[in-house]
């Protein structure tokens, strides 16, 4: 299926969850995170829930990071398509940003080759570990300036689609995806 028909149908599924569908599903997602092997690394770079998108809530994540004494590192959009990646403190004051986003205001700045995880918001995937995400292309870019070993980490309400047809050369995949069902890996 073609990553123009996935958004859609994703963004109208997400759509008709409730806030309900959106926390027990996020629970479940992160308890099934804690049976990967991916808790000794230092930096993860983890994405702020948008509510209005229906985003699954990463406070539950954050919430382990934080209990394992892990860095935790936060994106802010910059101009064109690159992130500037702001260290998570107590005293790391958020704003939303003109879409909805939460961001850090400002802080200590983490480049890119120090991250050693990052947790990726998408709309769909499929069996080979591709994504679809918002269209933009933000998180493609931020991979590409990333250590090649940088485990990339899907977070998904929905299970996987056999196939997207339309996969570029630059889209990166992903190394596991976590639903509420299940765990993919690639």
């Amino acid at each position: 299926m073609l990553k123009a028909a996935l958004r859609h149908q994703y963004s109208e599924l997400r759509r008709t969850l409730s806030h309900e569908d959106i926390e027990t599903a996020s629970i479940a997602i992160s308890n099934h995170l804690l049976r990967l092997p991916i808790w000794f690394f230092n930096y993860y770079h983890l994405f702020l829930q948008i509510p209005d998108k229906k985003e699954i809530n990463t406070q539950h994540i954050l919430s382990v990071l934080s209990g394992r004494d892990k860095n935790i590192v936060v994106p802010k959009l910059g101009k064109g398509l690159h992130f500037h990646n702001y260290l998570l403190t107590d005293g790391t004051r958020l704003v939303k940003n003109r879409w909805g986003i939460p961001e850090p205001e400002d802080g200590l700045e983490v480049p890119e080759q120090k991250i050693d995880l990052v947790f990726l918001p998408l709309l769909a995937f499929d069996l080979q570990g591709h994504r679809v995400g918002y269209g933009k292309g933000y998180y493609d870019a931020f991979l590409g300036n990333c250590r090649e070993d940088v485990v990339k980490v899907g977070l998904s309400f929905f299970e996987a689609e056999n196939e997207i047809s339309d996969v570029r050369e630059a889209d990166i995949a992903m190394d596991y995806c976590v639903t509420p069902e299940k765990v993919y890996r690639f």
